[in-house]
């Protein structure tokens, strides 16, 4: 057993019990502890700042510190970059541990009602109780009440269960049927329902459907806990193949988030988890690997291939999620290595914006998707923007919570800000990234090339780094404008590129559809100012927040629906740009102003 010692997490109410030899990071992701790591611990993002108010440590690296501290026994330093030696009392930064208020789960219509036609049939039977001169076994009785056809197998964890829940129940039973198949059982008349999820890179989003009526009876996002293995995905795919049991780390972590929703959600309603009788996942194809522990080690280099595209159903419990005992998860189709079942499930959810004109369709986030519809064609690739746009890889970045920057606008000669919670602002989030860009680009603090002019109020060199001082606490550096001009000019190339491979024109876009809980909040103005979206007229513009969950509602409600969505993937001709000779150059072409 490996020695232990007690860190305890004064500003979080949090005390646990370390590995020697583990960083504060590595700590806090082992017991939950939430520590924001957006280079996923390799001590490049500065985004895991502790301070250590008692105790021993080892610094990994001596730029552990701030480069402006000089006593790290005081001052703040990275969590990935240090091992306690004894027990520690540690201070997690304002930034790095404040809770996430903006998960979004909001799509154009959130209570929508989708057209109903589930793969899972409920039938309630009565048995009328044990007959002395009856001595059928409980299975067979149960299988001649429900009919001939009706089902034909049964689940082994279902079957355990059909004894005790005939003699706790009356022998009166509920049974839900999925292709034949009796996947479980419950009491006599439980409500029927569904889960759907959309297994985001930031965030998880989950919506509790009734599949009797099609109304979402409840809906709930977190925070991805993979967050703490890294902001982008290359990260985590890193992790998973560098990491001894870093793949098991991560669809553990997966298989934790779902699962909390599920239960958050079914205590909400009051309903048992076990009433769960089917789920719908939608996710990109690194998430949708990982969660399924499919290798991933193919999908950090060229040519990036899938393990597989097609949708899946596979049993719940195999995943380690503990629903119905029979239940399924069915996983939307990916269409190639980094566009996925998300990508899928936005445009099933948004077809009727695009089916019938030219129109873009983006959902921005770490990994970009974007599709370009014209004349019946799709043409779809993905664009690596980074976790900028969520506050990663910012120095003073953050995701969407009290104290974060998220509005900034150049009115009347200054810079103004606006903080979420009208609190003393301690970072800055992804819409404020684009909107300070675009307001220090309008003052002319920053020129066309991106640099930071010296000579303007708020400007300043912090040990030889140029940054503007937004904040007493929050600055904006130089390369945090080189890490947004990065962001942008790849999902502005990407676009470019699709438009090159349908020969448009951009004047030919009827309509830009911006999806994604980063694209809810994004100011459209300020992303046309630096150069991200085309300078085409506001109306052509519609932002439909959280499509991805509308879509994987939709797959829950009707198998139907389901067949139309792999119809779509095989429609999408995917452009992989890794393999574009001309792309770099498009690339480096969008970077300045």
């Amino acid at each position: 057993m490996p020695a232990q010692l007690t860190i305890r997490f004064a500003n979080l109410g949090r005390e646990v019990l370390a590995y020697k030899g583990e960083t504060v990071l590595q700590c806090a992701r082992r017991t939950g502890v939430r520590i924001v790591g957006a280079c996923g611990g390799r001590g490049t993002c500065g985004s895991c700042k502790v301070r250590i108010l008692s105790g021993d440590i080892h610094l990994v690296r001596p730029d552990a510190v701030d480069e402006e501290c000089a006593e790290p026994r005081r001052e703040w330093v990275r969590a990935c970059l240090v091992r306690p030696i004894t027990d520690c009392i540690v201070e997690v930064a304002s930034r790095a541990a404040a809770p996430v208020v903006r998960v979004d789960v909001e799509g154009d219509d959130t209570c929508a009602v989708y057209p109903l036609a589930p793969v899972v049939r409920s039938h309630d039977v009565e048995l009328g109780g044990p007959v002395v001169a009856e001595v059928s076994p409980a299975l067979e009785r149960l299988l001649a009440a429900l009919g001939e056809g009706t089902a034909n197998r049964i689940d082994l964890g279902a079957l355990q269960t059909v004894p005790m829940m005939l003699n706790q129940n009356a022998w009166r039973l509920r049974a839900s049927i999925r292709d034949g198949e009796m996947i479980g059982v419950g009491p006599h008349g439980q409500r029927k329902i569904g889960l759907a999820v959309d297994l985001g890179t930031t965030n998880v989003a989950a919506y509790l459907t009734d599949l009797e009526s099609g109304k979402c009876l409840a809906r709930l996002g977190i925070e991805n806990p993979q967050v703490a293995y890294g902001a982008d995905l290359i990260t985590r795919v890193n992790h998973a193949i560098r990491t001894s049991h870093g793949h098991i780390e991560l669809q553990s972590a997966a298989v934790t988030a779902i699962t909390s929703l599920a239960e958050d959600l079914c205590a909400a309603v009051d309903a048992p988890v076990d009433a769960i009788v089917d789920i719908a996942v939608c996710a990109n194809t690194v998430m949708h690997h990982l969660l399924l522990d499919l290798p991933v080690s193919q999908l950090g280099r060229a040519p990036f291939v899938p393990a597989t595209c097609v949708a899946l159903d596979v049993k719940a419990r195999d995943l380690g999620l503990a629903m119905l005992p029979g239940a399924y998860v069915h996983l939307l189709p990916n269409v190639g290595g980094f566009v996925g079942g998300d990508h899928v499930a936005t445009l099933l959810a948004t077809e009727e914006r695009w089916s019938d004109s030219t129109t873009v369709v983006i959902d921005i986030g770490t990994n970009t998707e974007v599709s370009l519809m014209h004349r019946g064609t799709i043409i779809t690739t993905s664009t690596a923007s980074g976790p900028a746009f969520e506050g990663g890889n910012i120095s003073a970045g953050m995701r969407a919570a009290e104290g974060a920057i998220e509005r900034v606008r150049f009115v009347d000669g200054e810079i103004r800000i606006d903080v979420i919670g009208d609190v003393e602002p301690v970072g800055l989030c992804g819409s404020g990234v684009i909107d300070v860009l675009a307001a220090l680009r309008e003052a002319e603090i920053i020129n066309r090339r991106g640099s930071i002019c010296s000579g303007h109020p708020g400007v300043r060199d912090n040990y030889g780094r140029r940054e503007y001082l937004l904040a007493s606490q929050v600055a904006f550096t130089q390369d945090d404008v080189r890490a947004v001009q990065l962001a942008k000019a790849a999902i502005r190339a990407g676009l470019d590129m699709l438009l090159r491979e349908a020969g448009l024109a951009e004047e030919a876009i009827a309509h830009v559809v911006i999806a994604g809980a980063f694209g809810h909040y994004l100011d459209i103005a300020s992303a046309i100012a630096i150069g991200m979206f085309p300078p085409l007229p506001m109306e052509r513009f519609a932002q439909v927040g959280n499509a991805a969950g509308a879509g994987v509602r939709m797959a829950l409600a009707s198998g139907a629906t389901r067949e139309h969505a792999s119809h779509l993937a095989t429609r999408c001709r995917h452009l992989e740009l890794g393999t574009r000779p001309d792309f770099q150059k498009a690339f480096l072409g969008r970077i300045g102003f």
